[in-house]
């Protein structure tokens, strides 16, 4: 689950408590902001929140507004200047400014259907008309709803949003749109119930990943030993084929046995997964590759292979290991144009 979606299924659990909640959702930020645009907080009539807008310094601002927008409906935007001796205090090399729009919620069941479509399995957008609080939402399918029209200037705007996973401002012909663009949840594929598995699938969980773990050996694969992941116990060329990895997949294999690492990995490199990583040295990766290239792999798609797996920080435990997999893996959804510092 997602940041959005924990923070838009607690609004929805307080408003079936017949409680009145406001959303506050970052919109613009400083370059080093604490948390990114489209991050949210949710603030109940009594003053309880959950989410977070910044490092600290403007939530507090942020929750007293927000209980005035719930007494009178009237949406705000919010601007604020953070000054280099507060920025230092929350973390930031210097200050800058944040926009925070706050605005009440709608009723539960159409507050259901944002949550619906913010974790739901296709990209979906929702643009809100600021400082004036209308929505539309615009799904996959090409269906749109909402009190917002937009006009085919506006609609290009969102779509260029859409295609790069980016939330921010489009600018209409004489009006602000902030687009918040759901995407389907991301995914760690696997291969190996392994002793690292059992670190590196808690951490991909509490990262908002959606966690399998591959191994065809069950007394590897055990939900005593991998809790809150879904396991499955076939071969993984075959259970990579039918989980289709997608732009949003990591898959890691870490079983180190060439019988199922290499067919893994060849699976893995027909589809559009923006990381695949495999355990071992340097000297065990430069024989998977000449395997790998027997087997007609060509050398752009070996290319693809993060080898040995994770970023070079001396990692030696299984602990250490999972978190410089990770690391590399967040590195590569963040910055996958650019080259990453301390990878091999």
């Amino acid at each position: 689950m997602n940041d959005t979606t924990t923070v838009l299924s607690e609004a929805l659990a307080w408003s079936k408590e017949g409680r009145r909640v406001a959303l506050a959702t970052v919109v613009s930020t400083w370059g080093s902001s604490p948390r990114p645009v489209a991050s949210h907080l949710a603030v109940d009539e009594e003053g309880r929140f959950v989410g977070s807008v910044s490092g600290g310094c403007v939530e507090g601002a942020v929750i007293q507004t927000a209980g005035e927008v719930i007494e009178n409906g009237e949406p705000r935007l919010l601007k604020f200047g953070v000054a280099d001796e507060t920025a230092w205090q929350v973390g930031l090399a210097c200050g800058g400014t944040i926009e925070v729009f706050v605005e009440r919620l709608a009723d539960a069941e159409s507050l259901s259907t944002l949550v619906n479509d913010a974790s739901g399995s296709d990209v979906a957008a929702l643009v809100t008309l600021v400082p004036e609080g209308q929505h539309c939402r615009l799904l996959a399918s090409g269906a749109e709803n909402g009190d917002l029209i937009l006009d085919s200037q506006e609609h290009a705007g969102v779509a260029n949003a859409v295609e790069s996973s980016r939330s921010g401002f489009v600018d209409g012909p004489s009006r602000r749109l902030f687009v918040e663009v759901w995407e389907p949840p991301l995914r760690l594929i696997v291969v190996g119930a392994v002793h690292i598995t059992q670190y590196l699938a808690p951490l991909a969980v509490q990262l908002g990943y959606e966690v399998t773990v591959i191994d065809p050996r069950s007394a590897f694969a055990s939900a005593e030993r991998l809790p809150e992941v879904t396991l499955i116990d076939v071969w993984p060329d075959d259970a990579i084929a039918t989980l289709r990895p997608d732009r949003r997949t990591a898959v890691v294999v870490l079983t180190h046995d060439p019988k199922f690492d290499d067919p893994a990995l060849i699976a893995a490199l027909q589809t559009p997964a923006f990381y695949i990583a495999a355990l071992g040295s340097r000297r065990t990766h430069a024989k998977r590759l000449d395997r790998l290239t027997s087997a007609g792999c060509d050398a752009a798609a070996l290319d693809r292979i993060n080898g040995p797996a994770g970023l070079d920080i001396g990692a030696r435990t299984p602990p250490e290991i999972a978190l410089s997999v990770v690391a590399e893996m967040t590195a590569q959804l963040r910055r996958p144009a650019t080259s990453i510092e301390g990878s091999k």
